[in-house]
């Protein structure tokens, strides 16, 4: 298989599951002291993981949690945010500039501030009231912040059987996805590498990674053009454009918003001949129960995902890490 460590990505995996101890560590006694609100503020794909982030919690905690784009926080501010916010962040380079104006502007307010750094030595972590360092997986960082707040609220009496499962399983059957999607990825890549357009279609836990799919990947890694449409808004617009030849992908996770892409995927028959309908539910998760399946959707299609773009990088001839404007213009 093209570019794929199955045991690098294995242990990367189990070691961000080992951040939970340096995680609880922190959330526990803020938790005991008292905070109001928790709010997850990012940019570009750090914003989009916080809209997961959010969705993950926002069904299942009475906690108040929101998401925040950091641009929009240096200009407007948010009153929400104050002295009793947790606020989590996440940063690869530690640099940019959005993030460490907004940063900035929360210690004037007062927050605190939890950030998991790629590089503990960046100019952003020495800004944070807590720092926790390793690369990757940020999604599933985030997710283990919802998930300890939740259970500390009362609000997740399964946590610790959930979390037997997923140090037990998860990197594995991951990784074992990622290996058995190759297939798929590579014809799915050679029918829509040239797109001129690419509609992805996603809801609940899994519309932060489709909006962040579109444009963190497909746009700026891959330079094609994509529109990301939530699922519940399919039918109010975006379907007229549709004709035979769009391509559309609808992504259909398992957790609570499972309806609203597949009457997506239900419909699109009907004017379109260019789907392509990614369901969750045609992949192994074994050792896990049922009831889990639905949190750990949003992974899966990662996995599927990151096969994909593999496929397109080689294809177009064109390395992912190449920018045309971004950190090349000043701006």
């Amino acid at each position: 298989m093209r570019k794929f460590n199955k045991q690098k990505l294995v242990n990367s995996m189990t070691g961000a599951l080992k951040l939970r101890s340096q995680i609880n560590n922190v959330i526990d006694p803020l938790f005991k002291k008292g905070i109001d609100n928790i709010c997850w503020l990012g940019i570009g794909g750090t914003y989009a993981s916080g809209m997961q982030a959010n969705i993950h919690m926002k069904e299942r905690s009475a906690l108040e949690t929101f998401y925040q784009n950091a641009a929009e926080y240096v200009v407007t501010g948010n009153k929400r945010i104050t002295t009793k916010t947790l606020v989590i962040i996440s940063s690869v380079t530690g640099n940019t500039k959005e993030m460490v104006d907004a940063v900035k502007k929360l210690n004037k307010t007062g927050a605190t501030i939890l950030g998991f750094m790629d590089d503990p030595k960046a100019k952003l972590a020495s800004m944070l009231t807590y720092c926790i360092s390793y690369p990757e997986n940020e999604q599933l960082k985030f997710f283990m912040v919802g998930d300890r707040l939740m259970y500390l609220n009362g609000e997740f009496s399964d946590y610790d059987e959930f979390y037997q499962e997923m140090d037990a399983h998860f990197a594995q059957d991951i990784a074992d996805i990622e290996e058995n999607a190759d297939e798929f990825a590579q014809k799915f890549a050679e029918k829509h590498h040239d797109d001129e357009i690419h509609y992805f279609v996603g809801a609940g836990n899994q519309w932060g990674a489709t909006y962040s799919y579109a444009m963190c990947y497909w746009e700026e890694q891959h330079w094609i053009r994509t529109r990301a449409v939530e699922a519940a808004e399919f039918f109010h617009g975006m379907f007229e454009v549709v004709d035979r030849d769009t391509p559309v992908t609808v992504y259909v996770g398992e957790d609570s918003q499972r309806q609203l892409s597949a009457r997506v995927a239900k419909f699109l028959p009907e004017i379109c001949g260019n789907y392509t309908i990614i369901d969750s539910k045609d992949y192994d998760l074994p050792g896990f129960s049922e009831k889990y399946r639905g949190t750990l959707s949003p992974f899966v299609f990662h996995a599927i995902n990151n096969r994909i773009d593999v496929h397109i990088e080689h294809l177009n001839r064109h390395p992912m890490d190449i920018r045309r404007y971004y950190r090349c213009l000043d701006y």
